[in-house]
Formats: C-alpha cells, sequence, structure tokens
C-alpha cells in the first residue's frame, strides 16, 4: 500500500521470513530530538521490534535507537515505548484484525521521508516452520531459472 522513499534507516529483514505480511501502513513517529540525530546517523535497529495498540494507540516496543554521541544529559532512552501516528480509521481497522487470532503488528522498515522519520509496518501472519521452508524452495528454484535464463543468453 505505501511506497517508500528517500533514506533507508533499519529494516527488519527476518519480518519477512518469519510472517506472510497481509497488509503495509505507512506511520510517522513520535521522537525526541536526540532519537532523529542518531536515526539519521542510522543507529538504529528493528531486531525483535514489534507493534502495539493500547488505548486506541499504536506503539513501537523494543526498537533500539542508539544514544546520540553529543546528546549529554538530554539523551533519550534506547528501548523506550515510541507512538506512531497513523489516521483514527486505519487503526480502528488494526484494533478489529489484531483481534483476530493470529494476527501482530511487525515494523518493516523505516525511512526518512520528505524530512520526517516514517515507519513501514506490516500486519503480518505468523509462518509455521514447514511454511518457512516452502518459501525457501520457491525463493532458491526462482533463483535457479534466473541463473539458466541468464547463462543461456550469454551463450
Amino acid at each position: 500500500m505505501a511506497g517508500t522513499e528517500g533514506k533507508v534507516i533499519a529494516q527488519n529483514k527476518k519480518a519477512r521470513h518469519d510472517y506472510f505480511i497481509e497488509e503495509t501502513y505507512e506511520a510517522g513517529m513520535v521522537l525526541q530530538g536526540t532519537e532523529i540525530k542518531s536515526m539519521r546517523a542510522g543507529r538504529m535497529n528493528l531486531k525483535d521490534s514489534f507493534a502495539r495498540i493500547k488505548n486506541g494507540e499504536v506503539y513501537l516496543h523494543n526498537a533500539h535507537i542508539s544514544e546520540y554521541e553529543q546528546g549529554n544529559r538530554y539523551n533519550h532512552e534506547p528501548e523506550r515505548a515510541r507512538k506512531l501516528l497513523l489516521h483514527k480509521k486505519q487503526i480502528n481497522q488494526l484494533i478489529g484484525l489484531t483481534k483476530q487470532q493470529g494476527y501482530s503488528l511487525v515494523p518493516l522498515k523505516v525511512y526518512i521521508k520528505n524530512g520526517y522519520a516514517k515507519i513501514l509496518i506490516g500486519l503480518a501472519k505468523g509462518k509455521k516452520n514447514f511454511d518457512k521452508r516452502e518459501t525457501l524452495k520457491r525463493k532458491d528454484a526462482k533463483r535457479e531459472v534466473e541463473r539458466a535464463l541468464k547463462d543461456r543468453m550469454r551463450g
């Protein structure tokens, strides 16, 4: 749904391996001054992070933004919960979908767009181990086909 533009700061590569991404949403982030400075320096990690809806608001948990070196006493807490900015209609839709069994909100990537930090969150359903193996098999088969076509074009 949402396209990304600008500089990608962090990506959650494991998300697409562990989950089926049904839909994606672009959200703004409420940040402190030292957090955005640290993010622009590329010091962010989305590993093991997740989004949760609480009291009609969406929060990002476990996302690590390293402290800013020149931040002194105004520095931020590296793993604090950060509020995500979505339209009320989108939040209500997400509340309805996450109440269904198996759905969760997973951050896919964080990027700067028009000077603002944006996050792409996916409505995800967990994969079982056999699903993960099947995905890997499909990926390998596709790679083999592309390699064969490339060799055929050369020869």
